[in-house]
Formats: structure tokens, sequence, C-alpha cells
């Protein structure tokens, strides 16, 4: 939705009371704005959003979600319908896509939501598969480093690794910064062998991939592949098929040349490991972030989910979440694939 086309944001339904009808049960607390002047600029430009418009958007997608979806267990909050808000830039239709998707994503894969909580994934965490950096980049993004060659498979299954990924990126939504900012992926596929590599098969990166694109209000503005073996082409040639163009274009593969990857991140914000100023890479900082979140997680991914959430069917799934038949998933294809790279 454009500015132009302001006029066409739907207005908030008000019920009008008589004075004989129970007043509405009472609202959440209020929102605060936590962006900066900038930010607010930022995404009015980038976004669509409107400071003085902010509220009556949430309200507009309250109201959409309580008539189309009425059984649909999820927050109604003003913060945390701006998530969607903003992925979509105020698109309300789009928004309210993208919030059914979401849920639809987490009841449609209970290996990887189910129990989504830090002290659940304690192996992962202290493995180094992930961590995110402490400085943003220039834009202001947060770095989200991935390094599989720190996963030993025969410790826990890949669906262990997907897990501590949306983990982060639940806890890195929370901030309206990140929000309007987005994330940058920095992912180090240093000493990723075939073996391992066979374990992300069609099925599960076309999962990750839906979910990432259509049913996760996050903007992922660049994924920096470094340190890739001549194998990451047959990785890519997997994930690139599920890929739309606008993300495609936005993955840069770096090889060994970090001089390259300093054009886009510049090396007083990277650690030492690649080619940076900024210490060592420390992943206990943000593993203590995520564990100090237990409670919140809990509340979130630990409650029974309502009988009544079953209108979230397959035919609400984003592209990519379909079942296991439809998707060949077969360890064989998947090597051969890969082979062929050599």
């Amino acid at each position: 939705m454009s500015e132009d086309s302001d006029s066409l944001r739907t207005s908030p339904s008000v019920a009008s009371l008589s004075e004989n009808e129970p007043p509405p049960p009472p609202e959440p607390p209020g929102y605060v704005c936590s962006l900066t002047e900038d930010l607010v600029t930022k995404a009015r430009e980038e976004l669509q959003e409107k400071p003085e418009w902010r509220l009556r958007d949430a309200q507009a997608l309250r109201d959409m979600v309580r008539k189309e979806y009425p059984n649909l267990s999820t927050s109604l909050d003003d913060a945390f319908l701006l998530r969607f808000l903003r992925a979509r830039k105020f698109d309300y239709d789009r928004a309210l896509q993208l919030l059914v998707n979401y849920h639809s994503c987490r009841r449609s894969w209970p290996e990887v939501f189910n129990n989504l909580k830090p002290s659940a994934l304690k192996d992962v965490l202290a493995s180094g598969f992930l961590t995110v950096l402490p400085h943003t980049d220039p834009r202001g993004c947060h770095i989200l480093c991935i390094r599989p060659d720190r996963w030993i498979p025969s410790n826990y299954p890949i669906t262990e690794n997907i897990r501590a990924v949306y983990l982060t990126l639940e806890k890195l939504i929370q901030s309206e910064e990140t929000q309007v900012n987005g994330i940058v992926i920095l992912a180090d596929y240093k000493g990723v062998s075939l073996s391992k590599a066979s374990h992300f098969g069609p099925f599960i990166a076309k999962k990750v991939i839906g979910i990432l694109q259509d049913g996760f209000p996050i903007r992922i503005k660049a994924v920096h592949v470094v340190n890739e073996p001549r194998i990451f082409k047959g990785i890519f040639a997997i994930i690139k098929p599920f890929l739309k163009e606008k993300i495609a274009n936005r993955f840069f593969l770096h090889g060994s040349d970090l001089d390259s990857l300093h054009t886009s991140l510049p090396r007083s914000i990277l650690p030492k490991e690649y080619g940076g100023t900024a210490g060592e890479l420390d992943i206990t900082a943000w593993n203590e972030v995520l564990l100090a979140s237990e409670d919140d997680f809990v509340r979130e991914f630990c409650q029974p989910v309502p009988a009544c959430d079953s209108i979230l069917g397959k035919a609400l799934l984003p592209e990519g979440l379909t079942s296991d038949a439809q998707c060949d998933d077969s360890m064989r294809a998947v090597k051969s694939q890969l082979y062929h790279c050599y």
C-alpha cells in the first residue's frame, strides 16, 4: 500500500453501545512507541507507517481478525499486530494473511514449534551453531551469524537447529528497531561436508523458506555466505527454486574473499574470525539474552493449542508448508544433486 493510497486504509469499526449494554472487556496496556525520530522517518518512507495513524491501523487489523477469524488464538495487542503491519508495509489484507500464516506454520510443524523455549535448546546454543553479533550493520540491522560446521548430526537432528533459528528470530522481532530495520544473515559454511549437507533436503528447505518468506514478520535485508565449499552449489540449487526473486537477489556469495564481505559489513562490526576488529566471536552474551527470556517463551509456545484453532487447515498454509508426501526428500536424490557439484 503506498502513501498515495492512504484513503484505502480501513477505518476501525466502532460498536455503538446503549446505556444498558455492558462495557467492553479492558484493553491490554497501551502501546508506547520506542522508535527514535530517525526510525520513525525511516518507517514512514520505507513501510508507509504514519505515526498519527499507527493505532488506528492496529485497530483495523484487530477488527479484521475478530471478524474473519473469530476463533483464532492470537495476541491482539497493538505492539504484536504492528509487527505484521510493518512486515507488509501497512497493507491490511497482506498483514492479516501473514498473521494467519504465522499461526498456521506453528500448527503445521509441531516438531519445531512445540515446547519452543531456550532451556530445551541448550545443546544447540552451547555448540555455537548460531548467535547474534553485538554490533549492527551500517543500516541498523542485527546480524544473525550461523555456522553449520558447529553442528554434529549424531548429537541431535537438524530440526533442533531450525528451532534455535526461530527462537532467535522471535526474540529479535520483539524489538521495534528490528521490525523497521530488518536483519542480515551471515552464514559461514566452512567445513560443511557432503554428509552434513544432505540433511538439508528439499522438504526441509521448502518448509524453512516458506515460513521465512510468508509466515514470519521479519525483513531479511541480506544473506552473506562465506567460506562456502563447492558443495554449496548443490545446497543453493536445492534452496533457489523456493526463493522469491527479491530474496534470491539478496544472497551474496563471498567465498574466502573477506574483503568482498567487508564492502557490506565493515571490519569494525565483525569479529576477528571474519577479518574484523571487534574481538573474538562470543556466543555467551546472546545465549544469556535467550535464556533470560525463558518465561516469555513458555507462555507463548508451551501452552495447549485450543481445539478451535483447527480452522487453520492446510488450505491456509503458505507455499512451502505442504505435506511430506508432496515433497521428494529421499536421501538418494539429495546426495545425487550434491555429488554433481564435485
